[in-house]
């Protein structure tokens, strides 16, 4: 199961990102994170900026609710998103993954 909290106005969970992917997706979970491989490389911030991008469009909101609150510069990361129900990512991302583990 993803690491998810719910904070004041934000839902916060974890993430494992593989840069340089062959696309940008949803790959399941990596132990209690949601994997997501990206296309960007991990320099000059381009992957956490692709990471904003891609997660906004997922979720169906601005990219400026999407902030990495932790581990700007590793794959683990950790994401407050802004304005959106805990139960709506959860859904969301039992749905987009299948509940499986590619950890």
């Amino acid at each position: 199961m993803v690491f998810l909290r719910e904070e004041k106005e934000a839902v916060v969970f974890k993430v494992h990102v593989q840069p340089r992917a062959a696309r940008n997706e949803l790959a399941g979970l990596h132990e209690d994170a949601l994997k997501i491989r990206l296309t960007a490389p991990p320099v000059g911030g381009e992957a956490n900026e692709a990471l904003r991008v891609f997660l906004a469009r997922l979720l169906g909101i601005p990219r400026s609710q999407v902030e990495i609150a932790a581990g700007q510069k590793g794959r683990s990361k950790l994401i407050r998103v802004k304005g959106i129900a805990a139960g709506r990512i959860l859904s969301l991302l039992e749905t987009t993954t299948g509940a499986r583990n590619n950890g």
